[in-house]
């Protein structure tokens, strides 16, 4: 079960018994796995994305990308991984889908940034 033990008591509290803990459990650890996919399967489909994400090379509002691959892994409820662009690559601490054609990746170092990646300009 990845619920810390705080978690695990307040629920008891509120009257989650153990097998209820251990099947909300099963439900986060199958969320992380298929927003995991579903973001792979975004950047897989795409050649070109661009994002909010502020660049010191670039001067366009939302700066195109070229897109090689997203690599996710989980754990529980945790997502980790790379996201490599043509030219440069940057790990991927968490994601979220935010609607059609629209998600937000938590990027680490460098970026240390929440930045949105949509298929156009547009959708940003």
């Amino acid at each position: 079960m990845h619920f810390d033990q705080r978690t695990q008591r307040a629920l008891r509290e509120v009257g989650l018994d153990t097998d209820a803990l251990g099947r909300a459990s099963e439900l986060v650890v199958e969320a992380t796995a298929e927003t995991a996919a579903e973001l792979e399967d975004f950047f897989a489909d795409a050649d070109t994305v661009y994002s909010d994400m502020e660049m010191a090379h670039s001067t366009a509002e939302f700066p195109e990308h070229t897109v090689e691959s997203l690599d996710l892994t989980t754990h529980a409820a945790e997502m980790r991984g790379w996201l490599r662009f043509d030219t440069w690559g940057v790990y991927v601490e968490e994601g979220r889908l935010l609607g059609d054609g629209l998600v937000e990746l938590t990027l680490g170092p460098p970026i240390h940034d929440r930045v949105r990646f949509a298929r156009s300009r547009e959708r940003l």
